[in-house]
């Protein structure tokens, strides 16, 4: 059930994030992220949210991640780390988890592709 709109979402602290996957010569490059003002608690449940709730708050952040200059760096971390929590790069945890799934399917497909293509050559 939502909340009515005249009382706040209540959201659980932020936990502290990882070190960077990478950085380029700028800086790191969460330092220009959207979320780093003041919207951060839209990233993360809090504790026995209802599942309405949850949709909403994480439409809220996808929507904030949809504006980030960083988000395309944001997904990579999430991925590469993996961040098994909060929306990151405009993705939940559970589309990451497709994400992720996905791009070891391609990489055992390509893999499975060269070594049909090496057989093929030495015969």
């Amino acid at each position: 059930m939502l909340q009515p709109p005249h009382q706040p979402l209540q959201v659980a602290a932020v936990p502290p994030q990882r070190a960077p996957a990478r950085e380029d010569e700028a800086g790191p490059w969460h330092a220009e992220a959207v979320c780093r003002r003041d919207e951060a608690g839209l990233f993360f449940a809090p504790s026995k949210e209802p599942t309405a709730a949850r949709l909403a708050r994480e439409e809220a952040a996808k929507r904030v991640c949809a504006r980030c200059p960083v988000m395309v760096e944001c997904r990579e971390h999430a991925l590469l780390q993996p961040e098994p929590y909060g929306v990151w790069g405009g993705l939940t945890a559970a589309e990451r988890r497709v994400v992720l799934a996905r791009r070891r399917r391609r990489e055992v497909e390509l893999r499975k592709a060269a070594a049909t293509g090496r057989i093929a050559q030495a015969g």
